[in-house]
């Protein structure tokens, strides 16, 4: 599968890396601890060719210069069970630290300075994107949804500051960037003035509305969608900017309701919400071959409502609109048809 770089590195570093940290730190502690405890219980196998007294502060200096380096001479083994501890004891231990050593070396540096590299070079090409601040089960879904309905793996970027969400967006293959949606630093790094649109569900009204207030502020005229579980929130996320506002419990009611009334209505909402299912619909802008056309008359009876910037006109209004240079019409198509005309 296609992997798009982690960018990460705009981001405070993540509590996860400093725990692995200290967890090499704390390991090469205990071995070098062990090293200590194996050579003061055989300090009487060494000799100080300096002063010929063996010290606690020499039996530290000869574990440092013996684990790191193969020593001066100055304190060395004389008896053959020291010589032998320090063949299948101590040198086990050096090798594991030094492995220590460089790994650690090769992920907080090497690995870092490639993945920022690589970060740039996806920058630099992210245009006309579709942006996902937060991606618990809400974000996932609305990725399913785009790549069903036919949008580019590269095109997606997920934005979370939970390292297992990253994680999951990573192994689907979309760019991924962990950090705080809300900080202007992060919607700088995704281009958010460059993308097709914005996609909110941060889990939290306060959060997804402060980064709609955000983006919208970075870039007027993004396209921002937002998930708000309050239904009092749902004015404060379209005053912050976003031009729809999504309640999830709202719309869990509607299905419900509509339960009621029928047997099949739920379902047949449900494959319209969907791009997988067998019909699904379409906004597009009025073709000029449509202007001045009934709206019933367009779209082989299928168009369902016409938008006229914030007006929405249906085709059973009394005296049916005609269709004028600027409109959108809303329609019902085959999924086929579809992602055929993507």
């Amino acid at each position: 599968m296609f992997r798009r770089p982690d960018l990460q590195p705009l981001q405070r570093r993540a509590l996860h890396d400093w725990h692995g940290l200290a967890v090499r730190v704390a390991i090469a502690i205990s071995l070098l601890v062990l090293a200590f405890a194996i050579l003061w219980f055989d300090r009487f196998g060494l000799r100080d060719n300096i002063d010929g007294h063996l010290s606690f502060a020499d039996v530290v200096y000869f574990t440092m210069i013996t684990v790191t380096t193969v020593g001066y001479g100055d304190i060395v083994p004389i008896s053959e069970r020291a010589r032998l501890i320090d063949a299948f004891l101590i040198t086990p231990i050096r090798v594991f630290l030094w492995l220590i050593f460089l790994g650690t070396a090769a992920e907080f540096l090497l690995k870092r300075s490639w993945e920022n590299w690589r970060m740039q070079r996806i920058q630099n090409t992210l245009r006309e994107h579709v942006v996902l601040a937060g991606f618990g089960r809400t974000g996932q879904n609305a990725m399913a949804e785009l790549l069903s309905a036919g949008t580019k793996v590269g095109k997606i970027v997920v934005v979370d500051a939970d390292e297992e969400a990253i994680e999951i967006a990573k192994r689907a293959g979309v760019a991924t960037i962990r950090g705080d949606a809300t900080r202007d630093e992060v919607q700088k790094a995704v281009h958010i003035e460059r993308a097709a649109s914005f996609i909110v569900s941060c889990g939290r009204d306060d959060t997804s509305i402060l980064a709609v207030l955000t983006a919208r502020q970075m870039a007027p005229g993004v396209r921002i969608a937002v998930a708000v579980r309050n239904s009092d929130n749902e004015d404060l996320a379209q005053q912050a900017g976003a031009n729809i506002v999504i309640n999830p419990v709202g719309f869990a009611g509607l299905l419900l309701a509509a339960s009621s009334h029928g047997e099949h209505l739920a379902e047949y909402l449900r494959d319209l919400a969907t791009a997988r299912g067998d019909v699904r619909l379409q906004e597009r802008a009025a073709t000029a071959d449509e202007v001045g056309q009934a709206l019933k008359d367009v779209s082989n009876g299928r168009a369902v409502r016409l938008y006229r910037g914030r007006t929405a006109l249906s085709p059973w209004d009394p005296g049916p609109p005609d269709i004028q240079a600027g409109d959108q019409i809303l329609e019902l198509v085959p999924t086929e048809e579809a992602q055929g005309g993507r």
